[in-house]
């Protein structure tokens, strides 16, 4: 039996049936986790954006500190990741860009490569969050789930968002919640920040919270009907 790996290179899940049939290369749970990730950059950019300046401490008696070296303007990693980018590729011959990319430097040419391929509109806005915004859209998203070098996308978002964790040293915080799985039965399910879905760790099965919610009235109106 011929197996398909998922195209993202840190994945090791192989393509489902209904996802070769909707002609994916990006197994489903990496194109959730794309869409989680595109969600926590904003958020992220928040605290980035508070923590431009460099955290500086004086020890002393109090009075007037006699500053013997000029401070630097900031966080050298901070403002590498909040920096501009420029829509078309820019050319470095002498080496003078240091550190990370900026976070739209890495978005934006996966926004291009979308736009361009299906002829769609770009972000009338080159912010961060206004890339985020438009390659989190479901048509751009399933667009994205369907091309060849959709695995390439998914482990440099990875590798992103891995580096901005770093240096916010904020990460997703993940929570038990009190409720079978509609599937399973199991008291698995675990809610983690900017994901659209609660996963079961017995089954691996996905829900919302309405279908949740669902599950929840469903169950209920059944013991009601049992005890009458």
């Amino acid at each position: 039996m011929t197996t398909h790996p998922c195209a993202a290179a840190t994945c090791h899940r192989t393509l489902r049936d209904h996802e070769l049939t909707a002609h994916q290369t990006l197994c489903t749970p990496c194109v959730r986790l794309l869409g989680s990730w595109l969600a926590e950059i904003p958020t992220q950019i928040i605290v980035l954006e508070g923590s431009r300046q460099r955290e500086t401490t004086s020890a002393g008696t109090g009075g007037r500190v006699a500053i013997r070296t000029a401070p630097l303007p900031g966080r050298p990693d901070v403002l590498n990741l909040l920096g501009p980018a420029a829509w078309t590729d820019v050319r470095d011959p002498h080496g003078d860009q240091h550190g990370p990319l900026p976070i739209a430097g890495v978005l934006i040419p996966w926004v291009r490569l979308v736009s361009e391929e299906r002829r769609w509109n770009p972000p009338a806005s080159l912010t961060p969050q206004a890339l985020c915004a438009w390659l989190a859209a479901p048509r751009p998203l399933g667009w994205v789930s369907r091309r060849p070098w959709a695995g390439d996308m998914r482990d440099e978002l990875h590798e992103l968002v891995r580096t901005i964790r770093n240096t916010t040293r904020l990460r997703p915080q993940r929570r038990p919640i009190t409720q079978p799985c509609p599937r399973c039965d199991d008291l698995e399910l675990v809610e983690t920040d900017h994901q659209l879905y609660i996963d079961c760790g017995g089954c691996g099965a996905m829900f919302t919270r309405e279908e949740l919610a669902l599950a929840a009235r469903i169950t209920a109106a059944a013991l009601e009907a049992g005890a009458a």
